[in-house]
């Protein structure tokens, strides 16, 4: 009967040592977002600009040049999204369309990156700032890494193309 109390004592002090454990889903994110880190993402969670949803969401931003702030729009996939936004591209609707139509190139870019993400990426935003991808991080760091270069692409293609037309070049440098 000793041995009982010594084990269940053992027990109770063991126990929450395993809940203090992470999960193999947490170790996963937790090496996402560090090697996301690592190459020059911004990660915070936040609240995304969705209607109805009011938990905090995984926001990874690439960061425009201060002197090249980029438009402001917001695309949400359809799943999240009402009717009566415009169309996009296949699953994507404008929440909020650049003032400025974006040049054709970057468009199919956009298009193109649109159609590679994963189902679970909800929001893709720009404002002067950064460029920001809202999604849930279903994917493990080598299969995400396939969409850094198209979003750099598209952030050095955005880079500059603030809606309100304010932006300062320095001497000497064409503007884009």
């Amino acid at each position: 009967m000793t041995w009982f109390f010594i084990l269940f004592a053992l027990l109770l002090v063991v126990s929450p040592v395993m809940w203090l454990k992470p999960s193999p889903r947490q170790r996963r994110i937790s090496a996402l977002r560090t090697a996301a880190i690592k190459t020059g993402l911004t990660v915070k969670l936040e609240k995304p600009p969705l209607h109805g949803i009011e938990t905090t969401m995984p926001a990874y931003r690439w960061r425009f040049p201060q002197e090249r702030p980029g438009p402001d729009f917001v695309l949400v996939r359809d799943d999240h999204a009402s009717a009566a936004l415009k169309a996009f591209a296949h699953g994507w609707r404008w929440r909020r369309e650049p003032l400025r139509p974006l040049p054709e190139a970057l468009e199919v870019r956009l298009k193109a990156l649109l159609e590679r993400l994963p189902q679970d990426a909800i929001v893709v935003e720009s404002h002067r700032h950064a460029l920001t991808l809202w999604w849930w991080e279903s994917q493990d760091f080598p299969r995400f890494s396939t969409y850094l270069e198209d979003f750099v692409a598209l952030r050095d293609g955005l880079a500059g193309r603030p809606d309100d037309g304010a932006v300062s070049v320095p001497l000497g440098q064409p503007r884009a």
